[in-house]
């Protein structure tokens, strides 16, 4: 979720399902040309996950969401900030998890008949992807912020990610008395594979 943005990051300006099967169609093919990094060299193949992934959230809105607003209201800003770190790690990490169970992947973009109006501030996009035994539907959630799409939540086979990270935020600060510090170290997300194999 970190990237070279000038080389692969596709615009997010226009149209938000261009800009999420654009960015899609180039991850699928940079999985396919390094199927094998997933076992051989796990740090480089999540940096070029992260090089297409991460311009693509708002990871501040998201991290802000999943601490919920009693905890987010609680914490300093140091420890928002931290917390968005931490949860760029986990969420490239759950991500990376799924599209490594892929093998003869595509995906297609379910594009709406009618034209999008520029007033829209909050849209849906929606995948399927195939892996090539199997079809999984994937929902992106976007917001626009200034002139810029973002994803703000993913939910992939059904599984709500943001709504998911969030449950365990929130059974995690309660098993931590609110300790926000603990929470965050304590931190580890469990979305699984979203039950995608390949």
């Amino acid at each position: 979720i970190i990237f070279l943005l000038a080389s692969f990051h596709i615009s997010s300006e226009d149209d938000p399902h261009i800009f999420i099967d654009q960015n899609a169609q180039m991850m699928i093919q940079i999985l396919i040309e390094n199927k094998d990094l997933f076992t051989e060299n796990r740090n480089e193949y999540e940096n070029k996950i992260k090089e297409i992934f991460e311009p693509m959230i708002d990871f501040k809105r998201v991290a802000a969401s999943v601490m919920g607003k009693k905890y987010y209201l609680a914490s300093t800003s140091n420890q928002r900030n931290n917390f968005v770190e931490i949860f760029k790690d986990s969420l490239l990490d759950t991500y990376a998890e799924t599209l490594a169970q892929w093998e003869n992947q595509a995906i297609e973009t379910i594009f709406p008949e009618e034209v999008i109006s520029n007033n829209i501030k909050n849209i849906e996009v929606k995948q399927i992807l195939n892996t090539g035994s199997s079809k999984y539907p994937i929902s992106y959630k976007l917001r626009k912020n200034d002139q810029n799409w973002m994803i703000v939540n993913i939910i992939v086979n059904g599984v709500n990610l943001g709504l998911t990270f969030r449950n365990q935020f929130q059974a995690l600060a309660s098993n931590n008395n609110g300790d926000i510090n603990l929470t965050l170290d304590g931190w580890v997300s469990d979305a699984g594979d979203a039950g995608i194999s390949g």
